[in-house]
């Protein structure tokens, strides 16, 4: 395909998107099978152009003065692609799968001015999440939505279980070449963003992958691990534990000693963990059926950590799913607060006197993250609040530089925030909260 056919079916997957609200993926999907012809390099082009449509669907409208799925593209095509009008125009020329031509208005549009743009334009957020982002970040709102509006990295954590920290970076450099070493964390690999018009690096087909030498896992997820501060032998119930990437995380932190309890409401959820524990190597873990009244019951006050990974607005993963900050609504917000004071007031009953109550969202949102520590913390006055980068420090995990990062990023009751502008992970909220003896 050429680039103009291509740009025609961006156009096209973004109007799936946003008029017939298919998920992002779903509709990338069907597009691909509506158009066999379209090979990997075209769809990876293609992906790459929608999802930097979606992520600055806010500037790009601003930018062309409408929020057709065409004026989005455009927008995207002169403010993310750096492509001038007359880019722009000889890409469509002679490509008789190409967009209709520039309109002297369009062009007048590629070349406007931003600075008058308000807030939500600048950080490409909902208008509605304003006066969130400006409480939550201060003068920084702007830039925090920004580098929410970039493309993400793939991070990997090394699975020490299986393979040597040193050995799998080998391996995984030996087919990723730009793969490195985490600047924050051991144990963790980073393959850099790439150029939005190619593939993203297969980093789940590599050998090493295949083997369980290595495990996806954005890095801000791998840090809120670590502020479980699990020592060996330790129990420890993962609360919430989905597809249980941080019960993986926390196995290898105990070194298959002790025990963990995977458990979540949603026993579907659960279904992705029985081959990902396989693969791993995990022994110690026990997955219990949400489903069932009594699942826990023998585990009340007995649990050295409860970690709970709370269900919430992924406001945090916004660069890897984009689609999902225009979805977002007030309501789904209220809903997703109530879940979290429920979640915590169950899950509290797990921890034993001097056990530990790690709670973490992948949400950049106050209203989830440090008002809901202030509710439990209030009306549970036998919890009091740890320093997280004290907890994570504990298990030798952080480099120096982690450890000044991340604890750059403390705030009240120790907590920390981590974003894609400070630290360059998904946007994780990380509280840790100890019951008194």
């Amino acid at each position: 395909m050429r680039d103009g056919g291509r740009i025609q079916a961006a156009i096209e997957v973004v109007d799936a998107v946003l008029n017939r609200h298919q998920p992002v993926k779903d509709a990338l999907r069907d597009w691909g099978k509506a158009h066999r012809f379209a090979g990997s390099g075209d769809r990876a082009w293609i992906s790459g152009l929608v999802m930097d449509a979606l992520r600055s669907k806010a500037s790009a409208a601003f930018l062309m003065g409408e929020d057709t799925p065409r004026a989005i593209v455009l927008g995207t095509l002169a403010r993310g692609w750096a492509l001038t009008p007359d880019d722009i125009a000889r890409t469509f020329e002679g490509d008789e799968h190409a967009p209709e031509a520039l309109g002297e208005a369009e062009r007048a549009a590629l070349s406007r001015d931003m600075a008058d743009a308000p807030l939500p334009v600048r950080a490409d957020i909902p208008e509605w999440l304003e006066e969130s982002f400006t409480r939550a970040f201060g003068e920084d709102a702007v830039i925090e939505g920004q580098a929410m509006a970039g493309r993400a990295p793939v991070d990997l954590r090394v699975n020490v279980l299986k393979a040597e920290p040193d050995k799998a970076l080998a391996a995984v450099v030996a087919k990723l070449k730009d793969a490195q070493a985490s600047e924050l964390v051991k144990n963790a690999i980073r393959i850099p963003e790439t150029d939005p018009k190619a593939k993203s690096p297969p980093a789940d087909a590599i050998p090493a992958y295949g083997k369980g030498w290595v495990e996806v896992q954005d890095l801000g997820s791998q840090i809120a691990a670590l502020a479980a501060g699990a020592a060996p032998g330790s129990q420890i119930l993962d609360y919430c534990a989905g597809a249980g990437g941080k019960t993986l995380a926390l196995a290898a932190l105990l070194n298959n000693t002790g025990q963990i309890h995977a458990w979540d409401y949603d026993w579907r959820r659960l279904r992705a963990i029985w081959p990902r524990l396989q693969r791993a190597g995990v022994r110690n873990a026990q997955v219990h059926d949400g489903s069932e009244a009594d699942a826990l019951s023998g585990l009340a006050d007995r649990m050295d950590v409860v970690f709970v990974d709370a269900p919430c607005t992924g406001s945090g993963t916004w660069r890897r799913r984009p689609d999902s900050k225009w979805r977002l609504k007030p309501e789904a917000l209220d809903k997703r607060i109530k879940e979290q004071t429920l979640v915590l007031e169950n899950a509290s009953r797990y921890v034993k006197p001097g056990g530990r109550l790690v709670y973490v969202t992948c949400s950049i949102l106050p209203q989830e993250n440090e008002d809901r520590a202030a509710e439990f913390l209030d009306a549970h006055r036998d919890f009091e609040p740890v320093a997280a980068v004290e907890a994570m420090a504990s298990t030798g995990l952080l480099t120096e530089e982690g450890e000044i990062q991340i604890g750059a990023c403390a705030g009240r009751f120790g907590a920390v925030q981590l974003t894609p502008a400070r630290t360059g992970t998904d946007g994780f909220y990380v509280c840790v909260m100890e019951k008194k003896e």
